[in-house]
């Protein structure tokens, strides 16, 4: 916590608009994905078939895969960049730990399965960004995490 001393806190507009790019690209890549499968299924779906289908939901939310998709992507996103998902590069912000050098697999994942705790009760958890001192909200605190503005290189 000491190493963070001075370093410039990321507004809350930043963050917003860096989860917003973040989703829209695991939105892409999920929807994808499932064009993917869905080619893939067709080749090898024999002749007089056809009418058969796989009862797949193009919807966030409403099925079990696609919230393993996100925490996936989410938790790999920030652990494979130490912190700075494509999101966060463009915006210049980085998330870093308060307990560790680097940020962990499992403090990514703890961070993404946040994401669903700080959008409980309309969103509330995201907004406790302005009441908590060090401008943290219910995911950075699960996940011991801090968002910091990147320095200019």
């Amino acid at each position: 916590m000491h190493e963070l001393a001075g370093l410039e806190l990321a507004s809350f507009s930043s963050r917003a608009i860096a989860f917003a790019i973040d989703f829209a690209i695991a939105g892409v890549l999920f929807l994808g994905g499932l064009l993917l499968l869905a080619q893939i299924a067709n080749r090898f779906t024999p002749l007089g078939q056809s009418n058969k289908h796989f009862d797949i939901k193009l919807n966030f939310f409403e099925n079990w895969y696609s919230i393993v998709y996100l925490v996936l992507f989410f938790g790999a996103s920030v652990y494979l960049g130490n912190g700075r998902t494509i999101g966060k590069r463009v915006m210049g912000i980085r998330v870093v730990s308060i307990v560790h050098h680097r940020m962990g697999l499992w403090h990514s994942i703890e961070r993404a399965l946040g994401y669903g705790a700080s959008a409980l009760e309309f969103g509330f958890g995201f907004l406790q960004y302005f009441i908590h001192p060090n401008r943290r909200t219910v995911h950075d605190r699960m996940a011991e995490t801090i968002v910091i503005r990147e320095k200019a290189r």
